[in-house]
């Protein structure tokens, strides 16, 4: 694994990714660089972090062979050619910026190995559920890096890349739904009553407490509803309404046209 793990681009993913693989102790805050447009924010990240921050892209590709592409995808066309003669067969490229495809990436630097991954943002509480697929030259040794430090943060699973679209659909913007739930959850806690810090702690322990009931004992969700739902109760009357209401619908639409979009920006 390389000495040094390069960020270009210290926005909100970028900072949760570096949160996970510092707390899990994968990599130390002086063994992490990165760089940032902004100035308010260089001066955030190295305090909140501890980590060394730089202005210029060109640093990072002199001090880490491993280095993460966490800008926005219309800006990756920008970033990658004007580094372009800093850049070498030596270093690997976790890129997270959605939509750019490995074709596209290469065709920027072609002497770089490119992995082009997509992660989610509680990552920065280590429980990211991440998707990534190799590029023309990047190696089992540069997937395992990788894995390695998706795992730090969460779940990993190599795909292939024309499934990573679906991937930005599902778990990429994933956490957004989740959130919305969770404050709709809380609310209608609300309307019956309960107080609102009570609420939104017991809507959010109750989908982390379904979540981790799917992913330890692998039963089917569908199973485990119909557990919780017993004839004539109330949570058969709940689910009634969310049908009635269109939830499944909903999120099902908001998986396609979150991947939709995430195909649109590749395009571009």
């Amino acid at each position: 694994m390389a000495k040094k793990i390069g960020f270009i681009g210290a926005g909100n993913m970028a900072e949760a990714l570096m949160r996970g693989i510092i707390d899990t102790r994968l990599y130390s805050a002086d063994e992490i660089i990165a760089s940032e447009v902004y100035e308010p924010r260089r001066k955030y990240i190295a305090d909140k972090l501890g980590i060394e921050v730089h202005e210029d892209n060109e640093i990072i590709a002199k001090n880490s062979d491993f280095i993460v592409l966490s800008v926005k995808p219309q800006q990756v066309n920008e970033v990658l050619t004007s580094m372009k003669g800093s850049l070498t067969k030596d270093h690997l490229i976790m890129s997270i910026a959605a939509g750019v495809t490995l074709v596209t990436l290469e065709s920027y630097v072609p002497a770089c190995r490119f992995i082009r991954v997509m992660p989610n943002q509680p990552c920065m509480v280590l429980a990211s559920a991440s998707a990534f697929s190799r590029g023309s030259k990047a190696t089992a040794a540069d997937c395992e890096t990788v894995d390695r430090v998706l795992k730090a943060v969460g779940i990993s699973y190599e795909v292939k890349e024309e499934l990573l679209d679906a991937v930005t659909g599902l778990s990429g913007s994933g956490p957004a739904y989740a959130y919305i739930m969770i404050e709709a959850l809380a609310d209608g806690g609300v309307l019956v009553g309960l107080p609102r810090d009570v609420s939104i702690r017991l809507a959010a322990q109750t989908l982390l407490g379904a979540a981790k009931t799917i992913l330890e004992t692998g039963e089917h969700p569908g199973k485990m509803k119909d557990i919780v739902c017993s004839p004539g109760g109330t949570s058969i009357e709940a689910v009634r309404v969310l049908e009635e209401s269109g939830l499944r619908a909903a999120l099902i639409n908001a998986v396609e046209a979150s991947a939709l979009k995430s195909k649109e920006l590749g395009k571009k």
